[in-house]
């Protein structure tokens, strides 16, 4: 096929901002776990599919699993709150109110 140009589960984008190794990375609506630390403006690769272990919103239970999965970019955390965030991921596990990482799919 002559259009293909690569598989696409880790892509370049310019950081938006200064983002460290492991940490969510959001690019207008792009999102994925950076390979890297990177300065803002700079070349950073990022992860746009697989399962991550990540900081989440402390406050909110993760009851069931498969719960829609949002990217809270003003605080850098996963999140269940729709309202001004991204939808990027599943959970893949039932996280305590109160704990500080899920487990998540992205989404891809």
């Amino acid at each position: 096929m002559r259009n293909y140009i690569q598989p696409g589960d880790t892509v370049t984008v310019t950081a938006p901002y200064d983002v460290a190794s492991g940490a969510g990375c959001l690019v207008g609506t792009l999102f994925g776990i950076a390979a890297y630390s990177a300065k803002s403006g700079e070349e950073v690769e990022i992860k746009t599919s697989g399962v991550y272990e990540h900081a989440k919103t402390s406050a909110q239970a993760w009851a069931t699993v498969g719960l829609a999965i949002y990217w809270d970019n003003t605080n850098k955390v996963f999140t269940t709150t729709a309202t001004d965030n991204t939808l990027v991921a599943k959970n893949l596990a039932v996280a305590a109110n109160p704990s500080a990482t899920g487990v998540v799919r992205l989404n891809g």
